[in-house]
């Protein structure tokens, strides 16, 4: 489907206000959304940064369309040792995503559509303890549609923990009676029902769903919109301090939070079998001398990675037909793989700036559109040493706002193979060669691995019809 044509490829004009640049590891701000209910006493501590690299045999899953009508970005991480816990996040992502396409993706009127957007964030990961939250984006109803959960695994029981196992159950009374202490006399709450969201054992673990820890060592507790108080208040945070908490907690939360607060050293969840991520060593030899006026170029483009095994296969495709092409990547997975994208610099392939969590920037403010522009391409430059000049807005969803956030310059496409929808090897391949022109970008994932398995036989067909593959700066430039 050709939705983008050449004017995606001339958007050079220079935009205004330099994208704000904030660590790209991955770290819990101290501040909550904007919806939210916090104490009025100073902010607590923030979380500790987890840097995911350090993590071995990891995984990002990660699922998302490239498409205005069906908008959605779902990622959580698979750790080895932790399957159980991998499971879990996977049930609640699988069951979201079930009711958007339910609900969004079939609906084939013209009516705006949604947009789901699950993000991850690592709170802990050393020694015998992984806590990851899972932020949920649901644009498709009321409010401001933002929710989160926290997941926890403990390596020394070899067993997935929900948030509440880090009080001990002989003390979840008394905690529960601080939190509504916490919780009375702030606006919106409905105190006459505090009593029924907090006794009964069911709705109790269903409220108590999003818990961490401090960088202090205190126990934070969010509660999503309409828990706890009247859905137009937002979301409520309620932070116990390290001495209220310390005598509730149980020996697994004992441990968490010291690992929360001083990190023993590497994770070890005892896993048997934890796979390493060969990463190509492909060198380009000097600067690409591709003439696109005289020959017949083409841009391959490969959105939402870095992904591992799958960008270190394809690497390797490229490297044998001496092509180029471009990486639009996912701050997110960035920093979980910053060696995947050292090797596509090194390569000789354009890495480019898809955001840090794949949201729609046109529904975010300037601020927010700086932030996620802003994290992703420090990322970059920190793997490769050099900042990107392009982006690629997730759906292609670009305006003013957008525009004015970023000195980035846009880049659309023109072929969508849609692989996102059509995980079909044989199918995309075809889609390329018989869509393709010359001079087009190309729009492709590497994410999914029937995407990157069409790739030798487009280098193939292609390179045999006397096409270059060469990055889109490259292309631009030639022009």
């Amino acid at each position: 489907m050709r939705t983008h044509v050449l004017p995606s490829l001339l958007l050079l004009s220079a935009l205004s206000l330099t994208a704000a640049c904030s660590s790209g590891s991955d770290t819990a701000s101290s501040k909550a959304p904007a919806d939210t209910r916090s104490e009025s006493s100073a902010s607590p501590s923030p979380v500790r940064s987890v840097d995911p690299s350090k993590i071995k045999g990891l995984e990002i899953v990660s699922d998302s369309s490239e498409h205005s009508s069906c908008p959605f970005a779902t990622s959580y991480p698979d750790v080895p040792g932790a399957e159980a816990m991998t499971a879990a996040m996977k049930k609640d992502v699988d069951n979201r995503l079930s009711v958007f396409h339910t609900g969004v993706c079939a609906d084939e009127t013209d009516s705006p559509a949604g947009e789901l957007n699950i993000s991850h964030q690592f709170l802990v990961a050393s020694g015998d303890v992984l806590g990851v939250r899972l932020t949920t984006q649901d644009r498709n109803g009321v409010g401001s549609g933002l929710s989160s959960r926290t997941y926890w695994y403990d390596g020394k029981a070899s067993a997935y923990r929900k948030p509440l196992a880090l009080i001990a159950e002989g003390s979840r009374d008394a905690f529960v009676n601080a939190l509504k202490d916490r919780l009375k006399g702030r606006e919106g709450v409905d105190v006459a029902s505090l009593g029924d969201t907090f006794s009964d054992p069911a709705s109790r673990a269903t409220v108590l769903d999003d818990m961490d820890f401090t960088g202090d060592g205190g126990l934070r507790v969010t509660f999503d919109r309409g828990e706890v108080g009247v859905p137009a208040a937002g979301t409520y945070v309620v932070t116990l301090d390290k001495g209220t908490i310390a005598p509730w907690l149980s020996p697994f939360g004992k441990r968490a939070q010291r690992q929360a607060v001083a990190p023993s050293g590497p994770l070890d969840l005892g896993a048997t079998n934890v796979p390493e991520v060969t990463v190509p060593t492909h060198t380009a030899s000097g600067d690409d001398d591709t003439d696109c006026k005289k020959v017949k170029c083409i841009a391959l483009t490969f959105d939402d990675g870095p992904a591992a095994p799958e960008t270190a296969t394809l690497l390797t495709y490229l490297a044998q037909y001496k092509a180029r092409a471009t990486f639009f990547v996912v701050g997110q997975n960035v920093a979980a793989h910053p060696e995947l994208v050292r090797a596509e610099a090194k390569a000789g392939h354009e890495v480019g700036n898809h955001s840090f969590t794949h949201p729609d920037l046109t529904k975010l403010t300037r601020d927010e559109i700086a932030s996620q522009l802003g994290r992703t391409s420090a990322l970059i430059k920190a793997a490769t040493g050099k900042a990107p000049t392009l982006f690629r807005p997730p759906y292609g969803a670009i305006n003013v706002e957008v525009k004015a956030a970023t000195t980035l310059s846009p880049v659309l496409w023109d072929v969508d193979t849609e692989d996102w929808k059509y995980r079909d090897a044989a199918k995309v391949a075809r889609t390329v060669v018989a869509e393709a022109e010359r001079n087009d970008v190309v729009l492709m994932h590497d994410i999914h691995p029937t995407s990157v398995a069409a790739v030798p036989q487009i280098l193939r067909t292609l390179t045999a019809d006397g096409y270059h593959f060469v990055t889109v700066s490259h292309l631009r430039a030639t022009l």
